[in-house]
């Protein structure tokens, strides 16, 4: 495989993404001709239930987290390549026609606010068994670069809405809804940012699963089913992170468990109506950092697991007096755009393309994103 490909001829990328869902990995096959992007197959591939217990233990330390982590790194290898496979099959594509795989990685820390240069930031998945596996050049460690030039290495979705989604006369907002929540603004004219508004389903789905046994709370009819606690709400809500400026970015390092139940020693409630304080602490703190760093949207456009919640829906519209409307009307399905972000992302390291926007994550400057294990 050439990495300097003639551009005006199709490529075909795959992207694999695995968030803080945990739910499993999301592959898509896409073709690119120049600029231009079109998704051309798909495939899901949940995780075992024992693999989602060791990555949620890999969060918080333990002893001989490293032999852990490296055990861990190897059986993603092994998923990614089963996803990878299914996905060529399903496409009735050989491996040898693909120029590269885009893998996001699986994040076990994110840290990109330390002092002195210690910031940090780790995605799981041994990249090289990965190409070994399938035969096909893997790029991933996109973050890293991003973080070594001062940045937060994430967001990094908004630059990939900025060149599927922007459009030159509408200023929109595109809200990914998986484990954490992001936001891209795309002002018709202006420059584009975006950032970790805070929890999108991380907190909602591991309390359903904790008091229903259920994985996700389908269409939010569990938490629609309770009431608000507001104490609780201001206690969640009044979390410094909510107040930072941009840019920023957060995960399962702080949104987590203890952070949840430290609050609930406070303000205990019943399951349903704790479900419904979590699905209303989404729902607000994407809707104040709307009207807070986003002033002037006309469109919003959804994508990501929350876009099934129709009770989160139904909050997101009420609160932001605005349709909320899907990213399928713009072409590409909610449960797919971020794996075609991390295709697109390949394409550009590909290409010798910057792949980061500055001013959504604070690098110093563009910069050409991700590690490459040729085939």
């Amino acid at each position: 495989m050439q990495l300097s490909a003639d551009r005006s001829q199709p490529r075909l990328f795959i992207g694999l993404m695995s968030g803080t869902s945990l739910d499993g990995v999301d592959a898509v096959l896409t073709s690119y001709t120049g600029e231009q992007v079109s998704q051309t197959a798909c495939y899901f591939l949940p995780y075992p239930e024992e693999l989602k217990q060791q990555l949620l233990a890999l969060h918080t330390p333990a002893q001989n987290e490293l032999h852990a982590a490296a055990v861990v790194a190897n059986q993603l290898a092994e998923l990614y390549a089963q996803a990878v496979n299914q996905l060529l099959t399903l496409a009735g594509t050989p491996a040898d026609a693909v120029t590269a795989i885009g893998c996001h990685g699986q994040t076990i820390r994110h840290c990109p606010t330390l002092a002195n240069g210690m910031a940090y930031t780790i995605q799981l998945g041994n990249l090289a068994r990965l190409a070994e596996l399938t035969g096909i050049t893997v790029i991933g460690d996109f973050r890293s670069r991003d973080i070594a030039a001062g940045g937060q290495g994430a967001p990094l979705v908004p630059a990939f809405h900025q060149a599927v989604f922007a459009s030159a006369n509408t200023h929109r907002v595109v809200i990914n809804i998986g484990g954490i929540a992001n936001l891209s603004d795309l002002p018709a004219n202006g420059p584009v940012t975006g950032f970790d508004s805070g929890p999108g389903n991380l907190l909602m789905d591991a309390w359903t699963r904790q008091h229903t046994g259920q994985p996700y709370d389908a269409g939010g009819r569990w938490a629609a089913s309770g009431k608000v606690n507001q104490a609780l709400l201001n206690t969640l809500i009044a979390d410094p992170y909510f107040a930072l400026a941009t840019p920023k970015s957060t995960g399962r390092d702080l949104f987590n468990d203890n952070w949840l139940m430290q609050a609930l020693a406070q303000h205990a409630d019943s399951a349903q109506n704790v479900a419904r304080t979590l699905l209303e602490l989404t729902a607000i703190s994407i809707t104040e950092a709307l009207t807070r760093f986003c002033p002037g949207v006309q469109e919003i456009y959804v994508c990501g697991g929350g876009a099934h919640n129709l009770a989160l829906i139904d909050r997101l519209q009420a609160l932001s007096e605005m349709q909320v409307q899907l990213t399928d009307q713009l072409g590409v399905g909610v449960d797919w755009v971020e794996a075609v972000a991390f295709a697109w992302l390949a394409q550009r390291c590909v290409d010798h393309l910057p792949g980061n926007l500055a001013a959504v994550t604070g690098a110093a400057g563009p910069r050409i994103l991700g590690a490459i294990y040729p085939n």
